[in-house]
């Protein structure tokens, strides 16, 4: 049995974990700062960093409170190095430092992405080779894995990441922050109203997003002088559709090209239920791939996550030292080799 104490600060949540065998949550602490960050339309990093130094011991306090097992039971401590905001990152980086140093713990640094994808240990088992759809606020990736731990990117997006995209369409419509849970509802309740075109970009499975919110402004800019009323449901409706419609569409190709036995949705734009709905659609065309999609609350930022990531880096002995620091732009293990 191997526990993990993880702690999870690359953006504006403050959270820890511990987690057993990399399947099992003892408990999973999160304290979310999105009230604050609404008021202004997104994440101030200031603000962000100086809450999570408010929050971080309790949190942690709390977690391991709720366990029901003690510092001493810990095998070793796993933390988000990056990628994220770098004064968020450095509140967790230094908190696990201090727990690893007082306890005599390994510490286990782990990329916020990879984390994302063993999320998905907690609704079932990770068959290999296995291709993940990681999505969310800043990034917008597909990833396949031959094996575990064995990361290699095949696409990504050459703009803005679906989950920028959401938020600035958002901004557009004047519907606030965040824009992905909002444009989701919304588009719930749009009609096929207006046309918008369908992203294109020279790679297999890259992806691009900024066109599309372009569209959206000039659709807009259209409608108001003509005089028209501009319906924001069916606004969503026709940006949801096109931006999911694009994304899923090339990661069925790059299954029907790889011949994966698992894919996984990952990051927080898998909360969205549209993207779930449409993937449970069409995966049907794969009936000998496992789909996994994470639940709801381990689609957004969580340390739990960062204990299933953790457990795996701590069987591949994959340790970090007291001199490591937060790296906001921390590439994907095997990236850049």
């Amino acid at each position: 049995m191997t526990l993990i104490l993880a702690i999870e600060t690359s953006c504006d949540e403050t959270a820890c974990a511990v987690v057993r065998d990399g399947r099992e949550i003892l408990s999973s602490i999160v304290s979310s700062q999105i009230n604050v960050h609404t008021l202004y339309g997104g994440v101030v990093p200031e603000v962000a960093s100086r809450i999570h130094v408010e929050n971080i011991s309790a949190v942690i306090h709390e977690a391991v409170r709720r366990s029901g097992v003690t510092m001493d039971d810990i095998d070793a401590i796993a933390y988000t190095q990056g990628p994220g905001l770098i004064g968020s990152l450095h509140v967790g980086v230094q908190a696990a430092k201090t727990l690893a140093w007082e306890f005599h713990k390994p510490l286990v640094p782990i990329n916020h992405m990879t984390g994302h994808i063993y999320a998905n240990r907690f609704v079932d088992t990770l068959e290999f080779p296995l291709l993940a759809l990681v999505i969310s606020g800043g990034h917008s990736q597909l990833v396949w894995m031959k094996n575990d731990w064995d990361f290699k990117v095949i696409g990504t997006t050459w703009d803005d990441a679906i989950g920028e995209a959401y938020d600035k369409v958002s901004r557009v419509l004047g519907t606030g922050y965040p824009g992905g849970p909002v444009i989701d509802k919304m588009a719930k309740l749009g009609h096929p109203h207006y046309a918008l075109p369908t992203p294109h970009v020279q790679g297999k499975y890259d992806f691009s997003f900024s066109g599309l919110k372009t569209a959206v402004s000039q659709l807009i800019q259209r409608e108001e002088k003509k005089g028209n009323p501009i319906i924001k449901e069916d606004v969503a409706y026709a940006f949801q559709e096109a931006a999911l419609g694009s994304m899923v569409e090339k990661t069925l190709n790059a299954v029907a090209d790889l011949h994966p036995k698992t894919v996984v949705l990952a990051g927080g734009v898998a909360a969205n239920s549209r993207l779930r709905e449409l993937m449970k659609e069409k995966m049907t065309k794969f009936p000998e791939v496992k789909l996994i999609i994470p639940g709801i609350k381990y689609c957004t930022d969580n340390a739990a996550m960062i204990g299933a990531a953790g457990y795996v880096a701590y069987q591949h002995h994959l340790f970090g030292d007291f001199t490591a620091s937060a790296d906001p732009s921390l590439e994907m293990p095997g990236e850049g080799e």
